[in-house]
């Protein structure tokens, strides 16, 4: 148990610390379209995320894969500014279909599961539970993951309590603001 508590820790600091603010903006943005009524299939979408940064992860540790950091970086926050765009440019009824959606996620969580990859290949190389560590640590990304879209969903509920079209107000500050946020990471970290 004391290896569960350890590896989701880390799971949940790496949503819910400043240091992820990529990640948490990632998840708002994926999150603002939807409404409150539509709580599961934000959450098969936050979950088809988290399936793709695991599998990354686990080819990672077990040296499968090996991406160079540098286009990694550059590619995290290009996928936050496809998704912001996506929020801002697309029409509701122009939007993919929630399959469609859930590939994207998984796809994009194959991209920010490289971000970590280091980092949690030299922490559980070593480790007698591999299967156990990762499962734990994306359980601990997943439980921040929810509280993030939870909040989210929650401000957009009682905004549109108050006034009638607070949620496409919300979509559009939201995404303008992240799109704003990830074309500047995306610049900074431009590897060539």
């Amino acid at each position: 148990m004391k290896d569960f508590i350890f590896y989701f820790k880390i799971g949940w600091s790496h949503i819910m610390s400043l240091d992820a603010t990529d990640h948490l903006f990632f998840i708002a943005v994926l999150a603002v379209i939807y409404s409150f009524a539509d709580w599961k299939k934000v959450l098969i979408l936050v979950t088809a995320f988290t399936v793709g940064h695991a599998i990354t992860l686990f080819m990672s540790v077990l040296n499968l894969i090996r991406v160079n950091g540098d286009i990694v970086e550059f590619l995290i926050p290009c996928t936050i500014l496809v998704t912001a765009v996506m929020n801002l440019f697309l029409q509701k009824r122009q939007r993919a279909s929630h399959t469609i959606q859930y590939a994207i996620a998984l796809g994009f969580g194959l991209i920010h599961g490289l971000g970590y990859a280091n980092y949690i290949r030299m922490m559980l190389s070593a480790d007698q539970q591999l299967v156990w560590g990762l499962f734990s640590f994306n359980l601990g990304l997943e439980a921040g993951q929810i509280v993030v879209v939870s909040l989210v969903l929650l401000t957009i509920w009682v905004s549109s309590k108050i006034h009638a079209n607070a949620h496409l107000r919300w979509v559009s500050f939201v995404s303008a603001f992240v799109m704003l946020f990830a074309l500047k990471l995306a610049i900074q970290r431009f590897p060539f």
